[in-house]
Formats: C-alpha cells, structure tokens, sequence
C-alpha cells in the first residue's frame, strides 16, 4: 500500500477528528468551533507539528509531536509523541512505522537527543512500539487534573 506522510493543514480537521474518535471512541464529539480554535492554537505552538498518513486522498493515521527546548543535555530539545493512531481499516500495512519514522526524522533535524511517548497498557500497542525501535526504559506517570471523557 503506498502512503504519504505530510504535515496536517486545517482542511484536515474533519479527518483528524474521526481518526482520534477511533483513538478514543467514548470521547464526545467536539463542536466545530471548539475544534477550529483547538487547531489554531495548535498550529501557533513553536515546535509542534501534527503529520498524517493519506492514501488515495484520505488520511489513514496521524500523529502529533511536540518538540520543547530544555536546558538539560547540553540545551538539546526532546520530543514528545502523542496521540497515535492508524484506521482499523488501514492497520498492519507499515502506515504507524511510517508515522513514527517520521516523527523521529523531525527530533534529528531540530537536534533532539531523545523522542518519548506514553503508551497505555495495550501489548499491542507496546510491541507495536518496540519494533519501531523505542523501549520501555522509563516508568510512566499521570496525573488526571479532570477524568478523560
């Protein structure tokens, strides 16, 4: 399956809203408006790009990364990945690995020195992780200032 990784643009809203209802399906439908401010922001946030995977016009996955400046190792920047997510319809074709690739290629080329993403507690998804080269060095913590929808 041929695919291409892109950054996202505002006309891709609509298909970024249904690729995170399936990443989380009990979230409640944003409001157009919400949404379009939400983006905006978005957009406006030094360092942060969201890439899609499209195929035949229509975007199969997404993920959003987040580089911050930091004033350990040496000023280097980390990234931080979030919100991964493939169309059921579309997984298991090299889609992900593409995302994730690519997102790797943007830490090197704003000299990052580490790319990190949490993961919930899905084998799946962690072994998913592994084969794309991250490891689970670290132990995750979160704390909810409001429960998730």
């Amino acid at each position: 399956m041929s695919f291409t990784i892109r950054p996202a643009v505002e006309a891709d809203l609509v298909s970024l809203l249904e690729l995170y209802a399936e990443l989380h399906p009990d979230d409640p439908p944003l409001p157009p408006e919400v949404a379009g401010r939400t983006w905006t922001a978005m957009t406006r946030q030094d360092g942060r790009v969201v890439l899609v995977a499209e195929t035949d016009g229509t975007l199969v996955g997404t993920v959003d990364c987040t580089v911050s400046p930091n004033l350990t190792r040496g000023a280097s920047p980390h990234m931080l990945v979030e919100n991964v997510v493939v169309s059921a319809a579309h997984r298991r074709r090299g889609i992900g690995t593409g995302l994730l690739e690519a997102a790797v290629t943007l830490a090197r080329s704003a000299g990052c020195y580490k790319v990190q993403l949490l993961s919930a507690r899905a084998e799946d998804a962690h072994s998913f992780y592994e084969s794309c080269g991250f490891r689970p060095l670290a132990r995750g913590f979160r704390r909810y200032l409001r429960e998730p929808s």
